[in-house]
C-alpha cells in the first residue's frame, strides 16, 4: 500500500501522525513528513493507515493504486 498526502490540503492538525506515530512523522511546523511524496506503508500497518485516511479533516491524505 502506497499513500500521499496532498500538500496543497494539509492545514496540520495532526491527527494522522497522532493516530500512527510509529509510522508517520512530523516536522517542525508540525505538518506530517509525507506530503507531496509517495510512501511505501509498513506491512501489517494498512488498517491502521486506512482509518487515517479516514480521519483527516481535509481529506488530504489518498492511497496511491497500484497498477
Amino acid at each position: 500500500m502506497k499513500i500521499t498526502v496532498d500538500g496543497t490540503k494539509c492545514t496540520g492538525h495532526g491527527r494522522c501522525y497522532t493516530l500512527a506515530p510509529d509510522v508517520l512523522f512530523y516536522d517542525d511546523e508540525g505538518f506530517v513528513t509525507i506530503r507531496d511524496v509517495e510512501f511505501d506503508v509498513p506491512p501489517g500497518r494498512e488498517a491502521l493507515i486506512a482509518d487515517v485516511i479516514l480521519a483527516c479533516p481535509e481529506a488530504a491524505i489518498h492511497e496511491i493504486s497500484e497498477s
